[in-house]
């Protein structure tokens, strides 16, 4: 993964995670979010951001795996 440019990587991932943002707030309302407001009531911006960066990084471990099966040596193939 050393030749792998990682804007290939953090791009995409960033857009899955604006892109489930999006799908989870829509039917979501964080101000409704139980475990928000036992935090001493979280702010709904708070909520989104904590979420978004959340959704990127599930989003990012995604990409990094799929990199690094894609740059793996094939079973029986020698070098």
């Amino acid at each position: 993964m050393k030749n792998l440019p990682w804007m290939c990587i953090l791009w995409p991932s960033f857009l899955a995670a604006s892109a489930l943002e999006m799908l989870v707030f829509a039917q979501i309302d964080p101000t409704e979010l139980r475990w928000a407001q036992m935090q001493g009531g979280l702010s709904s911006q708070a909520i989104y951001s904590i979420a978004f960066f959340i959704f990127w990084l599930l989003a990012l471990a995604s990409s990094l795996l799929t990199a690094w099966l894609i740059q793996s040596q094939p079973v029986g193939e020698k070098t």
